[in-house]
């Protein structure tokens, strides 16, 4: 599974548009949607933006685990 099917469902459990999800990024939704639709590489501080916002890990957003609880220590 790529990570931007990771990225949308985490959006949708959470019941956030893109929108919203923009607006909190600081980007237009235009923009969000390409990297929600894997079109555009997630940067490092986006991919860090996103795990803070939904409480997970940026492993569990990149695949790493399947476990959204994880957090190294």
């Amino acid at each position: 599974m790529g990570y931007y099917k990771r990225v949308r469902d985490l959006r949708e459990d959470h019941d956030m548009s893109q929108r919203k999800v923009a607006e909190h990024l600081h980007m237009a939704q235009s923009q969000y949607w390409l990297y929600e639709r894997g079109y555009r590489d997630l940067p490092t501080d986006i991919l860090i933006a996103l795990a803070d916002l939904y409480n997970t890990s940026t492993d569990y957003i990149l695949g790493r685990t399947d476990d959204p609880a994880f957090r190294k220590k």
